[in-house]
Order: structure tokens, then C-alpha cells, then sequence
């Protein structure tokens, strides 16, 4: 069945707000990133990719960004999790995007005998 769900994302760039250069290896945000999800029990996926951001006081960086998706999580927990990540990754902010999406599950596995079982 398709319901209509919320997809939220969160970037967190790696540069620290104040030196504006990335402080530890990429491995490490990730950990964090994986221990703040695990902390709060939501399901997630992330990517790491490259991005642009002009800071308030108008200079502009370039850095690597993790990109948190979640599913269905409610507003309240998302503000949460995004307020720590600022704080652990000394952000001097985070961006929060909510779409409405339409989700559903596929299932299917094939039987010992090689051909497809019927869910």
C-alpha cells in the first residue's frame, strides 16, 4: 500500500565554523553521524558529497557534506538530531528539507529450487 510520508534531509557540512577547514578525516563525521542515528533509534541513509556554502558573514566555503535522509520521522525528533549535529560538528548551522513522498516496500526472494516464491 503507498502512503504519502515525509522525506527530511539533513547537510551537515565538515567545515568547522570557525577555522573553516575540515578538522578530522571524513571516517570519523561519519561515525558520529552513525552513533547520533543509533542514539535516537531512527532508520537512515547518508551520502557524502562535495558542496558550496556561504557563511552568515558572507564568505564562501567549499566542503564536504554529509547528507542525512530520513523516512518518516517526526518533526520534533529531526529538530533534535539536527540541533546536535551542529553542536558536535561545529556547524554554525545545519539545513533541514522536507519533502512529501510517496513510499512503499518491495518484497520478493527467489526459493531454493531458484524460482521466484510468492509473498
Amino acid at each position: 500500500m503507498n502512503s504519502p510520508m515525509a522525506e527530511t534531509r539533513i547537510y551537515i557540512g565538515l567545515n568547522d565554523a570557525i577555522t573553516h577547514e575540515q578538522m578530522f578525516d571524513t571516517d570519523k563525521y561519519v561515525k558520529i553521524l552513525r552513533g547520533v542515528c543509533r542514539s535516537y533509534g531512527v532508520p537512515f541513509s547518508f551520502t557524502v558529497s562535495e558542496g558550496g556554502y556561504i557563511h552568515e558573514n558572507g564568505s564562501y566555503t567549499q566542503e564536504t557534506t554529509l547528507i542525512l535522509s530520513l523516512i518518516d520521522v517526526d518533526n520534533n525528533t529531526v529538530n533534535e538530531m539536527a540541533k546536535d549535529l551542529c553542536t558536535f560538528f561545529h556547524q554554525e548551522s545545519v539545513l533541514v528539507t522536507e519533502n512529501v513522498i510517496r513510499a512503499y516496500f518491495v518484497k520478493d526472494q527467489l526459493a531454493e529450487n531458484g524460482f521466484r516464491d510468492t509473498l
